[in-house]
């Protein structure tokens, strides 16, 4: 049953954004989409998402920056919405270390200002976008929500453990309810191009060499869009209550006494990167030409996430094989570039 107020998804011209709106629009919620519609990278993918969430009933969108504190409040005070799916950031690690203040603008000014709205207007449930890139110089594997993150290895990471720090600030001082998703790898249909999957099947569509990090020896926890939309979705309606059994003696790092917790939205599966660039050969049916690179700063060489909170949490588990995710998203990647 449709809720009458609308649900706000910000980043709804984004890749995780628009396959959250869409779900949540087929399962009959009106949605607010809200989008800058910036150039980091082509807006013409922006629009095509665009295009297919409008085809859809209650979809109402919204042009608007985080970071404009008197819109944003103005947006607020109109729709008094219930739940909040904050998906919009400046995304990526590598251009943080080109343009950190785009990150400031966006991840810190702009979350402020979600809290801000969702503080004054009686939000049920914020839920936000964090990263696996929090947990930056951990190693030990699987990554879990109740380990320390305190060594972020790229600025976009370190934002992202500020916005859950903010976060829990807002649920202890206002009771705003809050759940932190720490993305892993994230990849599949109308994916983002500054993506390692767009990448390599771009360059081997061209016949270019594909550029491997690490000299290829790198393993991502790369986990299907579908799958995360489903995990988002499911925890809408379960805002976290606080755990009366947290104890500041020994803090748990992944939930608290204060209405907030984190999850790790991942496939449970660190993948390759060779196998990745094998089963898209195999899915294009062209060799790839390898470029062989040392380490880029900021990347880490593993991610690995342990999902047994989220399972616990909405009985669901990221699990599409590999092999299957690639393949469909090579089907959409030839019928978007017309190929």
């Amino acid at each position: 049953m449709a809720s009458v107020a609308p649900i706000l998804v910000t980043g709804a011209a984004g890749f995780i954004g628009f396959h959250v709106a869409k779900r949540l629009l087929e399962q009959g919620r009106a949605v607010v989409g809200l989008d800058n519609l910036n150039t980091y990278y082509d807006p013409k993918l922006k629009d095509a998402r665009l295009a297919e969430l409008r085809k859809l009933a209650g979809f109402e969108f919204v042009k608007l920056d985080l970071a404009d504190r008197s819109g944003m409040a103005a947006l607020f005070a109109e729709h008094r919405f219930p739940h909040v799916v904050h998906l919009a950031a400046q995304a990526g690690v590598r251009y943080s270390l080109i343009d950190p203040h785009a990150y400031i603008d966006s991840n810190i000014v702009g979350f402020t200002n979600i809290l801000e709205g969702c503080r004054h207007n009686g939000c049920r449930h914020l839920l936000y976008a964090s990263s696996s890139s929090v947990y930056g110089s951990n190693t030990k594997m699987p990554f879990s929500v109740h380990e320390n993150v305190d060594h972020p290895l790229s600025f976009y990471g370190a934002t992202k453990k500020a916005n859950e720090l903010m976060a829990h600030a807002y649920a202890h001082l206002f009771k705003l309810p809050s759940t932190g998703l720490r993305f892993f790898t994230v990849y599949g249909p109308w994916g983002r191009p500054d993506m390692a999957m767009w990448l390599f099947a771009k360059a081997i569509f061209a016949g270019e060499p594909i550029k491997l990090f690490n000299n290829g020896d790198m393993r991502r926890d790369f986990t299907y869009v579908d799958d995360v939309a489903e995990s988002v979705v499911r925890l809408v309606e379960r805002a976290p209550s606080g755990d009366a059994a947290w104890s500041g003696d020994k803090p748990d790092p992944g939930s608290s006494c204060a209405p907030w917790r984190v999850y790790n939205i991942g496939n449970n599966n660190p993948v390759e990167l060779l196998e990745v660039v094998r089963l898209l050969e195999e899915a294009i049916g062209m060799k790839a030409k390898r470029e062989l690179l040392p380490m880029q700063p900021g990347d880490v060489p593993v991610t690995y996430a342990d999902v047994d909170d989220l399972m616990r949490e909405v009985d669901f588990k990221p699990a599409t094989p590999i092999a299957m995710g690639i393949r469909n998203f090579i089907g959409w990647y030839r019928q978007y570039h017309r190929l």
